[in-house]
């Protein structure tokens, strides 16, 4: 009974062993410049940047404020192309540091007082009453 069924397996595995598809492709070696090393770089760490700036709880709150769902433009984010991505990145290191502009509003009314506290100290005004005049 095994011989029976042992040729039409056997031409079976023979035609199917026939019509396999042996076609290799060739391998390629090439040289890969530094400039595209770079570039590869270059672009990875843009996205870093880019995805921490957008991962920040300040940035998530400001967008909340205006509307915008953070998940939506990581979203968008993850979709610009190379060059729309390293404006975004170079425009977020151009972005003043800190919070707002309070920083700047409490060193200018330190200045002013200070500048004031000198002038009534040498006497040529008399702003402060806690400053003892010597005239």
């Amino acid at each position: 009974m095994l011989k029976k069924f042992m040729r039409p397996v056997s031409l079976l595995l023979v035609v199917s062993f026939c019509l396999l598809n042996f076609n290799v492709p060739n391998a390629q070696a090439k040289m890969v410049g530094t400039d595209t090393i770079i570039a590869e770089q270059q672009a990875l760490d843009q996205q870093t940047q880019v995805a921490d700036f957008m991962a920040r709880e300040d940035v998530k709150q400001i967008m909340t404020q205006y509307g915008v769902d953070p998940v939506e433009a990581q979203q968008r984010v993850d979709s610009l192309s190379d060059k729309e991505l390293a404006s975004l990145a170079s425009s977020i290191d151009q972005l003043p540091a800190g919070a707002g502009g309070v920083g700047a509003v409490v060193g200018a009314v330190v200045l002013i007082f200070l500048v004031l506290l000198i002038t009534d100290l040498v006497g040529l005004t008399h702003v402060f009453p806690f400053v003892n005049h010597s005239r």
